[in-house]
């Protein structure tokens, strides 16, 4: 078997169980005992799985109730979100998707070596964030060359932006030696930098500073997580028009998840602790002029902060409500109402976990993203059909919150639809930001 047909199947197990198998042969690389390496994978492993199981749980009661709003909202729209695992099995069926894990591979192995990125991501799987964008772009210009430009620029573009946020990646999510090189979270991150800086002039509205800790203080056990959760759910259940005994277990379901979530994010992190130990203890050791390296590691490990979760659970129904009066917009949201909190997650250092700019910015990009998902649908069911995914019953065009509604996918499709020029300013901009990169981590070097 080729390298490249091992690489497959191990991408093909899944990322609960591909990440503990990378997580203990990286650790061991590094210099970590066996036994140590294999306790920090099963224990990254059951972390997923817990999260899994919490996002299921979320997804499965969010899910009905949305439908429920729906129906009785009486919404016309015709665009059927199917959620992001559809999104990656079908961007892994695709040409470029066929190709993403060594061109990742090769652009984050590059990257380190000329000093243009502090991340050495590990979180393989999340590699179809970068293979969904090239589909997009190579069904828009009708060449697999441009899709794979597009993903390997995607993919500096997001490295660029995992290495600018981790120090506020560790300040306020708590995870120290992490940066989030994810797809589909770092494409809000310029959109949230420009509204907080717009916030920053308004009279008045940018005095608002409500963070969590001061709201539980403020208002006592209903600012605890698990009664949020339950009271947010309570009114999600009777949004939905359910019964007595449908609104309590609504209520229950998402104080659960506000609870959960957080916990089992903490058990991801206490596998990766030992990988992320010796990881700079090697670079410190190899490479002394390199400065900091992170471990670039998948959102989920950073969306139990209660800033995430509470404003994300907040915004639920209001999106529901979005996609019903906002003009241009076609989309149903259902499948992946559950991953709003990854839109959320690198928005919390951005404004310093700052629970009213934080629903500002994602009722924004919220906005945003239906619009953006509803002019991606025809590319995005085409790209389906291509895999031989089977539409809904009734359906005629698909999407998904998770990527079909990320602005970075949709900039890199439209600006390549010009093929040459497209691609020679998407590869300026890329470059760029990645030379500013090495620019700003030479500069901290010399400082340290």
């Amino acid at each position: 078997m080729s390298i490249l047909g091992f690489i497959d199947k191990i991408v093909g197990l899944g990322a609960q169980v591909m990440m503990p198998i990378i997580i203990t042969i990286f650790a061991m690389v590094l210099g970590v005992k066996f036994g140590k390496a294999l306790r920090a994978g099963l224990t990254v492993g059951i972390g997923f799985v817990g999260l899994n199981l919490v996002i299921g749980l979320l997804g499965g009661s969010l899910g009905p109730a949305a439908q429920e709003m729906v129906t009785r909202l009486g919404l016309d729209l015709t665009i059927i979100d199917v959620g992001w695992p559809a999104a990656a099995a079908i961007a892994f069926a695709s040409r470029v998707g066929a190709l993403i894990i060594p061109l990742g591979l090769g652009v984050n192995a590059i990257m380190l070596l000329t000093n243009t990125t502090q991340t050495l991501d590990i979180d393989i799987w999340d590699y179809w964030h970068f293979a969904f964008t090239g589909a997009l772009v190579a069904g828009a210009t009708g060449s697999t060359a441009y899709g794979l430009l597009a993903a390997a620029l995607n993919m500096v573009i997001v490295m660029v932006i995992a290495d600018l946020t981790a120090p506020g990646i560790e300040k306020y999510l708590g995870l120290p030696g992490i940066s989030l090189p994810h797809g589909f979270s770092a494409a809000y991150v310029p959109i949230a930098i420009v509204i907080n800086k717009i916030i920053d002039v308004i009279p008045g509205i940018n005095k608002i500073d409500i963070d969590a800790e001061g709201l539980q203080e403020k208002i006592g056990i209903f600012g605890e997580p698990i009664l949020m959760g339950t009271l947010i759910g309570l009114a999600i259940g009777v949004a939905a028009g359910y019964d007595i005994k449908g609104v309590l277990e609504m209520g229950i379901t998402l104080g659960a998840v506000l609870v959960l979530m957080p916990k089992m994010a903490a058990m991801l992190m206490e596998g990766l602790m030992p990988v992320s130990e010796a990881g700079q203890q090697l670079i410190q050791k190899k490479f002394q002029n390199r400065g900091k390296i992170y471990i670039g590691l998948d959102s989920a490990v950073g969306v139990g902060h209660p800033v995430t979760l509470t404003v994300a659970l907040i915004l639920v129904p209001v999106t529901i409500l979005l996609a019903a009066i906002l003009p241009g917009n076609k989309v149903l949201p259902f499948a992946d109402l559950a991953v709003i909190p990854f839109a959320l997650v690198m928005l919390v250092p951005v404004t310093k976990g700052n629970v009213f700019r934080t629903f500002v910015i994602g009722l924004l990009i919220i906005s945003f993203g239906l619009l953006i998902a509803t002019n991606l649908a025809p590319l995005h069911t085409q790209m389906a059909l291509n895999a031989n995914f089977q539409l809904p019953e009734g359906a005629t065009m698909i999407s998904s919150i998770c990527d079909g509604a990320n602005p970075l996918s949709w900039a890199f499709t439209k600006i390549m639809e010009f093929k040459v020029i497209g691609a020679i300013i998407m590869t300026v901009i890329a470059v760029g930001l990645a030379l500013y990169n090495r620019n700003r981590i030479i500069k901290e070097n010399i400082n340290a």
